[in-house]
């Protein structure tokens, strides 16, 4: 009888592709490497300025200059808080050739959540934008262990100034130094510091637990260049590839299927600051990218667009939709708008450092015909995918169970929480919390999740934490937050609350209230005030009942 351990989805893939991923210890390897045999080469484009991979070795070199002169040192942590900006990939390699860790911040946070990343991960330094310094991380920060902040404009490296996107002046912060300015300043050879060995922690990358606070999955090195360099082989493109920076470089499908695996192969990057579907469009036009990768609804934002064309995306040779629930009405209304262009589905989590599953070169994503639900991939050569019961044990193909991933990309544990590591990654084996299944040819569905998780076009939201906040409103006695179906974004947030005896607040009130505390994929959009929540008979809120009126 065929089990998981046969791997029937190796049938997908050629006797080449079969082969063990050949890949150096990280990243970093295979970017030097290109910035010394083709230093002429682009490698990003941001708008109308670019940087070739000689130039953006050079910057790098400068700012880790800058920042081994600051006392930044092999395993400390530097968070980058940016958007799709050339100063992001400047910053990592800068804290990777310095010899260490890199905290991916998201630019949507508050004051709250930078301020418990900051402190967790201990971060030595902070690189953010002008304006977030100014506005609220300056404060955030001097409450943490954070030593010195680099700031970055956004209006640097280019020169069209798109108000779609690059809106209001530069803010020059006098307590924080530029990016470029320090690295300029600091020119020179890079420390003296050996290059990383794959079990060192490239990123820590900070991801919603049980706890309600988000905690930091330790992506080594070797977990980034594994699945770098396997999405290189299986893609194949040529020399001039351009990967379009769709995804955020924050999330892990941006660090790694994007800005990774585009440094792997040698090939450029076109940035557009942040995802506006006019701006998108315009750089598709310009740059004509081979390839790109985002939430299923930011394809639905650019076929909303009535002045997109099949002509705009014919340079395409593959894209990918991962991070939110891709519908089969969304695959085949692209292929229509795009003349044919298929869009492929994959599936990973933060802790699997991006994909374990994609739909193989040249194939389709099978629907199962039961549910409806379109398939998220195979899992890759390399890789090992099972689905497991409630006792650990292995279900048959075609059952429901949770999905459970062994692999070089499963990240060891999370930074200074060993029990939640050992719970989550038992033996190097990912415990993911979804429940799925898997087809007898290797397909596998993701079908729902057996944590309270809510995934909101592609960004992780736990319910605790947007509790946690209505609490502190003076009218809320009770709060519970469910995700509930939303066509667009996959879930949305919707928050169920009781009020103190007397108290008043509707909730336009409590919708606003939480906008402007947490970042915008995490408020509510909807309130209802109940004059009691469903409880068990010890008092503990039912959000299942909720969940299920909401449904």
């Amino acid at each position: 009888m065929t089990g998981y351990a046969d791997r029937p989805w190796l049938k997908h893939f050629t006797e080449e592709q079969r082969e063990p991923v050949e890949h150096p210890a990280s990243v970093l390897h295979s970017f030097l490497d290109h910035a010394g045999r083709v230093p002429e080469r682009t490698a990003l484009y941001y708008f109308d300025g670019a940087l070739t991979y000689g130039e953006l070795d050079a910057l790098s070199d400068g700012l880790a200059r800058y920042l081994a002169g600051r006392g930044f040192a092999a395993g400390d942590r530097l968070a980058v808080m940016l958007q799709n900006v050339p100063q992001f990939a400047v910053a990592v390699l800068a804290a990777w050739k310095a010899g260490g860790a890199v905290i991916p911040v998201n630019p949507m946070y508050k004051a709250q959540e930078l301020t418990h990343i900051l402190t967790d991960a201990a971060a030595a330094g902070i690189v953010c934008s002008e304006r977030a310094w100014d506005g609220y991380v300056r404060d955030a920060a001097a409450r943490t262990p954070v030593r010195f902040a680099l700031t970055a404009s956004e209006f640097d490296l280019q020169s069209r100034d798109d108000p779609r996107v690059l809106t209001g002046a530069r803010q020059p912060a006098a307590d924080a130094h530029d990016v470029l300015a320090a690295a300029r300043a600091a020119a020179g050879p890079r420390p003296d510091v050996a290059l990383p060995q794959a079990g060192d922690i490239a990123l820590i990358s900070y991801t919603s637990g049980t706890s309600g606070k988000p905690k930091g999955a330790l992506n080594t090195h070797g977990n980034i260049s594994f699945n770098a360099h396997r999405q290189v082989r299986l893609q194949d493109f040529d020399d001039d590839a351009v990967y379009f920076a769709l995804a955020p470089l924050f999330h892990i499908t941006g660090m790694v299927c994007q800005l990774g695996a585009a440094l792997a192969g040698g090939y450029a990057v076109a940035l557009a600051y942040r995802f506006e579907p006019g701006v998108v469009l315009d750089a598709l036009r310009e740059h004509r990218p081979t390839y790109t990768v985002g939430p299923s609804t930011a394809f639905m934002a650019l076929l909303a667009r009535p002045d997109a064309t099949a002509e705009d995306f014919a340079s395409f040779q593959l894209i990918s939709s991962g991070g939110a629930p891709l519908p089969p009405a969304v695959v085949e209304g692209f292929r229509a708008r795009t003349g044919g262009l298929y869009l492929a589905n994959g599936y990973g989590l933060t802790e699997c450092t991006a994909p374990c599953a994609s739909v193989p070169p040249g194939s389709e994503a099978p629907v199962d015909p039961a549910s409806g639900t379109l398939a998220v991939g195979v899992p890759g050569p390399g890789t090992m995918v099972r689905i497991l019961d409630d006792t650990g044990a292995e279900v048959p193909f075609g059952e429901h169970g949770e999905i459970a991933v062994s692999g070089p990309m499963v990240v060891p544990g999370y930074w200074n929480l060993p029990q939640e590591s050992a719970a989550a990654i038992p033996g190097g084996e990912l415990l993911t919390g979804d429940i799925g299944f898997m087809d007898e040819d290797g397909w596998l569905y993701v079908v729902d999740r057996k944590k309270d998780m809510i995934n909101a076009s592609g960004f992780k939201v736990w319910p605790r934490e947007v509790e946690d906040v209505l609490y502190t409103h003076p009218a809320v006695r009770e709060a519970a937050v469910v995700g509930v179906p939303d066509a667009y974004r996959g879930e949305s947030v919707k928050a169920y609350v009781s009020l103190r005896p007397g108290a008043e607040a509707d909730a336009a009130q409590l919708v606003a209230y939480c906008r402007e505390r947490l970042a915008a994929y995490k408020y509510p959009r909807e309130v209802e005030v109940l004059g009691e929540l469903p409880k068990t008979a010890t008092g503990k809120i039912l959000r299942r009942e909720l969940r299920a009126a909401a449904g």
